[in-house]
């Protein structure tokens, strides 16, 4: 027996999301994961080395309660409004498992009439579907396809924001019906930041799970918390990677109403969050000030690279986040990837048709963006 023969299909058939590159080679600059580019705070450094101790034999708190009491606080809800998993990625995962139903297991009731056939196996097949706006977090179809689930992707705007509600029921691309609808807000990998006013009319439009997921919104200008604890079908998702320094930790959570957080806390692993990124996030909470000032170091950086990057000849997009999408002159993108990382910088290029165009640049240091700069300048003057 062929040892691929004992895997199912599905799998087999699946294409798994791609991380961005981990330099083997020293001296690299990184600027293709999104991470911020400052460390943690000197207090959660101490909270991490003092619990590097007899602890580690024992298993975590397995609800997260101590952290998720103090989220609680910070967001004026309740601890019952709070998930915490290993990286917001565990959640995104178990929404798809509680709230949508695989195809393949499905099966459709008859309608009662003729004339009812056409909505009633689109409200039904809504029940096993995950949607999605497209360019955007390319997890999503993984975690739809790996539960056999359906797709409904929704092209954004040509400038990469969200279309008109009116629009996209006239033109029937949006399901109402939909299960799970994930939105990236600020999106990415563009960058571009959505209006709360905008978010809430999609929002309202929808009869399944919704879920924001706001892993960038530290470096935005507004959030969307306020619709998870408005209405009860309605998901913020946020991390601890992006804007407070913790990928090594891999903590994020979701807030949400009761009953939501109660079925995904039905099938969340036991210890799904490992005691020193619990102790290492109630740290980061505890020294707000410090990360927030980093996120205005970010911002700057972002917008003096941004306009320098223009004035070069690149096609910067705005960006609500700590990295930006550009279209660089004078030859194509992924040829500009090969020479960058020649020059010791790695970025990130996609290799789908609506983003070959493009490279993805995370926000460095003001070093960083200078090197960056530099190298960009020493290719166009080789041309």
């Amino acid at each position: 027996m062929k040892p691929a023969s004992l895997v199912r299909p599905l799998v087999c058939e699946l294409h798994p999301y791609v991380p961005g590159e981990q330099p083997k080679i020293p001296g690299l600059v990184k600027l293709n994961t999104n991470e911020n580019p400052y460390p943690p705070s000197p207090r959660v450094l101490r909270a991490v080395k003092a619990a590097v101790d007899e602890r580690l034999r024992l298993y975590p708190n397995p609800t997260a309660s101590l952290l998720r009491e103090k989220l609680a606080k910070l967001h004026r809800c309740a601890p019952q409004n709070i998930i915490v998993g290993n990286g917001s990625d565990e959640l995104l995962a178990l929404a798809v498992r509680v709230f949508v139903e695989p195809e393949a297991s499905y099966r459709m009731k008859e309608p009662d009439a003729y004339s009812e056939v056409q909505e009633f196996i689109r409200a039904e097949h809504g029940k096993t579907t995950v949607q999605y706006f497209t360019p955007s977090y390319s997890l999503y179809p993984v975690l739809a396809a790996t539960h056999g689930a359906r797709t409904n992707t929704v092209s954004l705007t040509k400038d990469f924001g969200l279309p008109p509600l009116e629009v996209l029921k006239k033109s029937r691309a949006w399901d109402s019906n939909a299960a799970l609808t994930f939105i990236t807000t600020p999106n990415a990998p563009s960058g571009r930041g959505y209006r709360t006013a905008e978010l809430e009319k999609l929002c309202r439009a929808q009869r399944g799970v919704v879920v924001l997921d706001e892993a960038y919104v530290d470096f935005a200008g507004e959030n969307a918390l306020q619709l998870a604890l408005k209405f009860p079908h309605v998901i913020v998702a946020r991390t601890f990677s992006k804007a407070y320094s913790l990928c090594f930790q891999r903590v994020g959570y979701f807030v949400a109403h009761p009953a939501l957080i109660a079925a995904l806390d039905k099938i969340r692993d036991s210890y799904n969050v490992n005691g020193l990124g619990q102790i290492a996030a109630l740290a980061t909470l505890g020294d707000l000030p410090y990360y927030r000032r980093n996120f205005q170091r970010v911002i700057s950086t972002r917008e003096r690279l941004s306009e320098a990057l223009r004035r070069i000849g690149f096609e910067v997009f705005p960006s609500s986040t700590n990295f930006i999408l550009v279209r660089p002159p004078k030859f194509a993108a992924q040829e500009w990837l090969k020479k960058l990382r020649a020059l010791k910088i790695l970025v990130r290029w996609f290799d789908y048709p609506e983003l070959s165009k493009y490279l993805r640049v995370s926000i460095g240091t003001d070093a960083e963006a200078d090197q960056l700069l530099a190298a960009s300048r020493q290719i166009l003057a080789r041309r």
